[in-house]
């Protein structure tokens, strides 16, 4: 991935994504390919981005937050306020996905405990039965 531009074949070919989601996300402002007439043309900028945004969302990061982390790029501060914001945002997911992960893990806990009762229920349910009955 070497040359200046990309088409959108190629785009979709080097980072798993269909036309459509390049599409969309140009026009959530995510991306800003070149137009050669009907042809989108993808820079070494856009890939940078595409690669942060599908991070992000892997993360969990909502779009519009994506975007405003991306738009701090050009700042001129060499991305410190970009590197601080995305930190701050990053700190925010792993607090959320840390309690996320905590109720599931009480969740699994729970239906494991009720899976266990029902099985020693059928277990006893299924169990001969005395000559006195």
């Amino acid at each position: 991935m070497t040359q200046e531009t990309m088409t959108i074949r190629q785009m979709c070919d080097a980072f798993g994504v269909t036309p459509r989601t390049l599409r969309f996300y140009e026009s959530k402002e995510l991306l800003f390919p070149l137009r050669d007439g009907q042809k989108r043309l993808f820079t070494r900028r856009d890939r940078a981005r595409l690669k942060l945004i599908l991070r992000g969302k892997k993360f969990g990061i909502n779009l519009e937050e994506l975007r405003q982390l991306l738009d701090l790029y050009d700042r001129g501060d060499q991305q410190q306020s970009q590197l601080e914001a995305s930190y701050a945002v990053g700190q925010k997911r792993l607090g959320e996905m840390k309690r996320q992960r905590a109720a599931l893990d009480a969740a699994i806990a729970d239906l494991t405990d009720q899976l266990k009762w029902g099985e020693e229920m059928l277990t006893s349910m299924r169990a001969p039965r005395s000559a006195a009955e």
